[in-house]
């Protein structure tokens, strides 16, 4: 009676015998293949072993990218005798020797070195594939799976350190890459911690021994007995001085089961705490990646939110029968909370705004839409500049953003020269006219804090040529290097030096001026500027 040809595969599972019973038996990396092998070295169809009707087997090798050996001679094509050694690749990811007698197994020489050699290769192996661009969720999931695949354990988690230096809860898994959430995963809270605190790792090679029963009752009753535990920490390989002077601790990498299976052998445990070491080394430099693909769409999203501010402000300078207008809003961050805009009105009268919110970035911007969108639904309908202002405090007020306020500056001018304003707590602006220079200052409270405020207005008869220069705080609180305000002495000097000049002009004019005036120095407010000209056309 002719015996079945068979391989003995001893690797990380521990050594079974796997019968060739099929007349092509396919050998690789591939998870159709008969005898399924993983390793760096193996390729995905990697050999084949031919089996005849006499017996007779011969190993050929399907191009494989590291060679297939037998007996450590590199084969492409080889006939198999009982008690053959066959490698795949290089490195010795796994010990396969052929057996064809009745005759007792081959142990092989080298089985210990060659299940710790796989263990730890293993445990790397997965780690090559991480490159800078995994995210944080896949390189927990690849350490975890990975972790419990070589060590045999039942579940695990991996629980990480936030900035205040407490863990949390990142993952967890069971066998087959069962997903576990924090909920479901009910283990021992006391030994990450200790873990964590000590950097040392703890195993426990039997819950229910004695003392240890009592203090971790709820493990137990689980009927988990097993815990290998033991912290993820990052190594600084370079000698610098700002160097942390040991290795920081970033979590801990938690596995336990109901048996001891690999979990307690000392090649596990060495090859886990070198597997630790690495799996510590890129789950930080994918939250780093994190980290930085966060503040990259934060700035995408940041850049967006300028192009639409920018978007809802008017083209800024423009021309009509009786006016000439030009206007500019530079924020000190991406966004900012100095707004104005125009409005076309009944009879021709040209309406202005200008406003500047309390706070920068995107809150302030937020607001600033808003306070836009209540003067455009309010400027056609209310009877004067008052009533308006009066309706924007209100509808401020009814949104109850707390903290929030606006200064604003809003006139209308009309055919004949007439010029209605009220001020609203902003920046007096300045009226630059044949009189003589005249702050206009009339109005009422800023807008949004005061439920009980009222607002006035004036009317002033403008000539033709007579300019008004409305601006927010940024403009005369700008600072130099020194810390000098710009001040309004140096804006009404560069007015009145430009005055002649159209108002496109005289704004980058003046805005130069305050460049030129703050070089050196970082921005500090948003800068915006309106400049009105009244001609008679």
């Amino acid at each position: 009676m002719s015996v079945t040809p068979r391989l003995q595969v001893t690797d990380t599972t521990g050594r079974h015998v796997v019968p060739i019973d099929k007349p092509l038996f396919r050998i690789g990396r591939r998870g159709e293949s008969d005898l399924r092998l993983v390793g760096g070295d193996v390729s995905r169809e990697h050999a084949e072993i031919e089996r005849d009707d006499t017996g007779r087997c011969l190993l050929r090798d399907r191009g494989s990218r590291c060679g297939t050996f037998v007996n450590n001679e590199p084969v492409t094509e080889r006939v198999l005798v009982h008690g053959d050694e066959i490698r795949l690749g290089r490195s010795a990811g796994a010990e396969v020797i052929f057996l064809l007698d009745e005759s007792v197994p081959v142990h092989g020489s080298n089985t210990s070195v060659i299940v710790d050699f796989r263990q730890i290769s293993s445990l790397l192996d997965g780690l090559r594939a991480l490159g800078p661009a995994r995210v944080l969720d896949e390189v927990l999931a690849l350490v975890m799976d990975s972790a419990i695949e070589v060590t045999g354990a039942e579940r695990g988690f991996i629980m990480l350190a936030d900035e205040a230096g407490e863990l949390e809860f990142k993952i967890g898994r069971g066998r087959g890459r069962v997903p576990l959430s924090g909920r479901s995963f009910g283990t021992s809270q006391k030994i990450p911690r200790q873990v964590f605190a000590t950097g040392h790792e703890q195993i426990v090679t039997d819950l229910m021994d004695g003392s240890l029963a009592g203090r971790h009752l709820g493990t137990v009753a689980l009927g988990i007995r097993h815990v290998l535990c033991t912290p993820l920490r990052v190594i600084h390989y370079v000698d610098s001085s700002d160097a942390p002077p040991e290795p920081r601790r970033i979590g801990v990498l938690y596995l336990d089961g109901h048996e001891k299976g690999r979990m307690m052998s000392s090649v596990t445990r060495h090859a886990l705490e070198a597997f630790a070491t690495e799996a510590a080394a890129a789950i930080d430099s994918a939250h780093l990646y994190r980290e930085s693909a966060e503040k990259k769409r934060l700035e995408r999203e940041l850049q967006l939110a300028a192009e639409i501010q920018r978007a809802l402000l008017p083209e800024a300078c423009q021309t009509g029968s009786h006016f000439e207008v030009a206007s500019n809003s530079i924020p000190c961050r991406a966004i900012g909370g100095d707004f104005y805009d125009y409005f076309a009105l009944a009879g021709g009268v040209f309406g202005f705004i200008l406003g500047d919110v309390a706070g920068k970035g995107p809150s302030a911007a937020l607001l600033t839409a808003m306070i836009q969108g209540i003067f455009s639904a309010h400027v056609g309908t209310a009877g004067s500049p008052a009533q308006l202002m009066a309706l924007a405090n209100e509808g401020l007020l009814r949104r109850s953003i707390q903290s929030r306020f606006a200064t604003v500056v809003y006139g209308a001018l009309a055919h004949d020269g007439q010029l209605t304003y009220c001020n609203a707590g902003h920046n007096p602006p300045v009226l630059m006219g044949r009189g003589g220079i005249r702050r206009l200052e009339t109005g009422g409270l800023i807008l949004g804090l005061f439920p009980q405020a009222t607002y006035d207005q004036e009317t002033l008869a403008l000539e033709p040529g007579d300019m008004l220069v409305v601006f927010s705080d940024g403009v005369t609180e700008a600072l130099d290097a020194a810390g000098e305000e710009f001040g309004e002495e140096r804006l009404l000097a560069c007015l009145e030096a430009n005055r002649q000049k159209r108002p496109p002009e005289v704004l980058d004019r003046l805005l130069s001026t305050v460049r030129e005036f703050t070089a050196g120095a970082a921005q500090h407010d948003d800068v915006t500027a309106l400049v009105l000209r009244y001609e008679v056309k």
